[in-house]
């Protein structure tokens, strides 16, 4: 447990980002729920006033399996109740990538949502339809308190509908640091140079260049969504043209250059065997221990790699998807996933349930996380630290937002246009199975259906 909290946390270049887009509205997200059940506090300021005649109340909280999640959930809920013991969390859990994002909007649309639920922010957020499905919390005081990218990743006309879960993430590519020293290899600050170190860790013949886990579906995205940085560097205006019909993923010579990462790392021989079938879990103990030496991933995993790899954390390292120009080098940024209120939650239930997202948007609430799970990021709350002693992949992370052009949002911040469809796709690119510009061509399709949806312009 970490108590130990000294280094302030650098989300002003963020908020700039994303604050400057006209746009601005995550990725990689339910299923049967098994319920773990724990109690979940805060101060008077964060939540800590008891109900209405101090009736006791129970909030059902639904959560990702991941271990990252259902950590921090846990946490939370132990932590307020200890200051809120009229108030009782218990804690439910569902599926991550499509099949979790159908359970959410299902659950919402019969009315058969728990009291609070986290979700994610940005596009996925938008397909809620917040507006008739969550509770507004504009008027509540710690919006005040946000950093300025968060109330845009969960706001829908001007109107706020999240707090805060987690932190601020990157996408990348997670690596075996010992393999790098070993072989004398450099960070990669260019595709080309990527591909060069693929090639002489599959020359040394000992363990797989790349780690991909297509079990898991959602994993497969991170060469296309992680790559936004260098579409946006080759394509300022790309988020804008996109959201209005006018730029295209098949057509766009940067934005197709996710898929064609994909197969050229296929056909090249440079993934793990089992790529089919591992999962996970699997790719963050193959990065690791050293089993495959690259994993393109979001940082949240360094959480995970902590509570179950404890002795390999520091030998994983962070990288940005490096693109075809060094000079412009830099991370796609995430911000944290959202915790909401659906609209049934009523009376009693209600109000415990607004104490209970004052405690996550709090400083008492980040330090809760952090004693949870090991940050992966910069928490968007003003008045939230960082501990001192952080793993070095999250150090490799941070000087990116030091550095003047060197982030940009995910496009999912900057445009509610993303299809269902993705994963499997990307799946079937990694794999084989479909061409790159075939593949992307077949995502500008799914998208379509997702903008006729939500009614936008031009569509």
């Amino acid at each position: 447990m970490r108590k130990r909290f000294g280094t302030p946390v650098p989300h002003l270049r963020l908020a700039a980002l994303v604050a400057a887009s006209s746009l601005i509205l995550v990725a990689c997200g339910g299923g049967d729920t098994a319920g773990t059940d724990t109690a979940g506090g805060g101060s008077e300021a964060a939540g800590g006033s008891e109900a209405a005649g101090g009736e006791e109340v129970t909030l059902s909280f639904l959560v990702d399996n991941t271990d990252y999640s259902v950590a921090v959930a846990e946490g939370l809920a132990a932590d307020f109740h200890e200051q809120n013991p009229d108030v009782t969390i218990e804690v439910e859990t569902r599926p991550q990538g499509a099949e979790g994002d159908n359970l959410v909007k299902t659950r919402l649309a019969t009315g058969d949502m728990t009291d609070v639920f986290m979700y994610n922010s940005g596009s996925l957020f938008q397909a809620l339809n917040p507006q008739e499905t969550l509770v507004p919390l504009g008027d509540e005081p710690w919006v005040g308190d946000l950093g300025e990218a968060f109330p845009p990743a969960v706001s829908v006309d001007d109107q706020i509908y999240g707090a805060p879960f987690g932190t601020a993430m990157g996408g990348g590519v997670l690596y075996h640091r010992p393999t790098y020293e070993e072989l004398g290899l450099e960070v990669p600050q260019t595709w080309d140079e990527f591909m060069s170190n693929n090639q002489e860790i599959a020359d040394a013949g000992e363990v797989a260049p790349v780690i991909q886990t297509y079990q898991e579906t959602w994993t497969s995205q991170l060469f296309v969504l992680g790559d936004f940085h260098n579409v946006a560097a080759a394509e300022p205006d790309f988020a804008e043209q996109y959201t209005a019909n006018k730029a295209k993923y098949a057509t766009s010579d940067a934005a197709v250059k996710g898929f064609q990462h994909l197969q050229e790392v296929h056909e090249a021989g440079y993934q793990n065997e089992d790529f089919a079938s591992a999962n996970y879990a699997d790719g963050l103990r193959m990065v690791a221990t050293g089993e495959g030496v690259h994993y393109p991933m979001l940082t949240f995993a360094i959480a995970e790699i902590v509570a179950n790899h404890a002795d390999n954390v520091d030998d994983v390292g962070f990288f940005a998807l490096p693109g075809d120009d060094a000079e412009s080098n830099g991370v796609t940024v995430w911000t944290p996933a959202g915790v909401y209120i659906p609209a049934t939650t009523e009376g009693a239930e209600l109000d415990a349930a607004r104490r209970f997202l004052a405690f996550v948007a709090s400083p008492e609430g980040c330090e809760s996380q952090t004693n949870a799970a090991e940050p992966s990021g910069p928490y968007l709350v003003e008045g939230c630290d960082l501990p001192e002693d952080l793993p070095q992949a999250v150090l490799d992370m941070l000087p990116y937002f030091d550095r003047e052009g060197a982030t940009s949002p995910a496009l999912e911040f900057l445009s509610p246009v993303k299809g269902p469809a993705l994963e499997q796709i990307t799946v079937e690119v990694g794999s084989g199975i479909r061409g790159a510009e075939e593949g992307a061509q077949l995502y500008d399709d799914d998208v379509e259906k997702q903008a006729q949806q939500l009614g936008l312009e031009g569509w």
